[in-house]
């Protein structure tokens, strides 16, 4: 069972340079305090600008600095393209989608980086937008979206017969995406009714608070994506906000203006309603609601907030069900815009809690107070 790491997308800084130094300050201390003496794996963000920058030399420089520090990179965020710290990201982190020749490219690039980090006969995810967001998408350009996908996985069976590493593209399913549960992952992969010989490199990457948003059962949703042979790539930790009550008036701090934070509502007839953002849910004030969950990554050992619970419960039941060998990283990227009150330690400190009461939870051991 390889460790439980974390996705640097909670660093702030685009460039190659801001990511080197990210890991040198806080990825080599997560992995003093918990694998001093075993590799460490890394959920590494490699965004499009940093992704130009390295270059050929500079992959194999850092490869060598990985190897030197009992690191390794099995797993790459390869979803949000762009800026994803200080400035308003909201819709922006779904574009460039699968429709756009950029995202083709990015995703290109990204594998290539992958082949050369992974030791051969390794297996890497790379992960990804479930084609796009759903508001801005023409259903009527599907069709290029899922030509780009297969060119894609043409181009990681190319590296897997050059190199000898089985690189998998994994699109995580995510709220207001054309995926976002598990049933429409299933009809999309039915739809695109892959070859054999490129099946083996698409799968999903399992983020679950995405699926704790849309009221799933953990071991139903598994247990859908097993018997249609759908692989997960890796699995993102993470944790939600989740209201017992009709009104939303209670979590209006948790509006700000970076990140998408979409509210799901159950109503009492066990329909689901959606919203993209938190504020629209706000304003609408929708009759029928029994209780709200909503997209904000919040510390994984939480169970509950003054005003609400999270969906700590998905994970609890979901952890331990997952296969072994899956790489699983803890993704709490909201570290800038949570409250204060919630920025109980530093940012190592915080993951350091978070990966502990994660792999308890994988052990089936008694979890750390939240």
């Amino acid at each position: 069972m390889p460790p439980v790491t974390y996705c640097t997308n909670i660093h702030p800084g685009e460039s190659w340079a801001q990511a080197r130094e990210a890991l040198a300050r806080h990825t080599l201390a997560v992995k003093a305090a918990l694998c001093p003496d075993q590799p460490f794996p890394v959920g590494l963000r490699v965004s499009g600008r940093a992704a130009q920058e390295i270059n050929d030399a500079e992959a194999l420089r850092f490869r060598d600095w990985l190897a030197g520090h009992g690191l390794t990179v099995a797993t790459l965020n390869g979803f949000p393209y762009g800026r994803f710290h200080a400035v308003p990201v909201k819709a922006a982190v779904y574009r460039p989608d699968w429709r756009d020749p950029e995202r083709l490219a990015y995703t290109r690039r990204l594998a290539d980086l992958l082949a050369l980090w992974l030791p051969r006969g390794g297996t890497g995810s790379i992960s990804s937008v479930p084609l796009g967001f759903r508001r801005d998408f023409d259903p009527g350009q599907e069709g290029l979206a899922l030509g780009r996908i297969v060119a894609a996985l043409e181009h990681l069976d190319g590296l897997a017969q050059k190199t000898g590493r089985l690189i998998r593209l994994s699109l995580e399913p995510e709220p207001g995406c054309l995926l976002e549960t598990t049933p429409q992952v299933v009809a999309f992969f039915a739809r695109l009714n892959l070859p054999r010989r490129l099946a083996p490199y698409l799968a999903v990457c399992y983020d679950c608070c995405h699926q704790a948003l849309q009221f799933e059962d953990p071991a139903e949703s598994l247990a859908l994506l097993a018997a249609n042979e759908i692989p997960i790539g890796h699995v993102q930790v993470s944790s939600a906000l989740h209201l017992e009550s009709a009104c939303l008036d209670g979590l209006a701090r948790f509006d700000e203006p970076v990140y998408l934070h979409q509210a799901v509502g159950r109503l009492r007839t066990g329909g689901l309603i959606r919203h993209d953002d938190l504020g629209p849910a706000l304003r609408a004030r929708d009759a029928g609601v029994g209780c709200w969950r909503v997209h904000f990554h919040l510390p994984v050992f939480l169970d509950a907030l003054p005003e609400c619970r999270t969906t700590q419960d998905f994970l609890r039941r979901a952890l331990p069900l997952f296969a072994p060998d899956i790489p699983m990283e803890v993704e709490t990227y909201t570290w800038s815009v949570l409250p204060p009150d919630l920025q109980t330690a530093t940012v190592t400190e915080s993951i350091l809690r978070e990966i502990r009461w994660v792999e308890a939870c994988r052990r089936g051991e008694p979890l750390p107070a939240g």
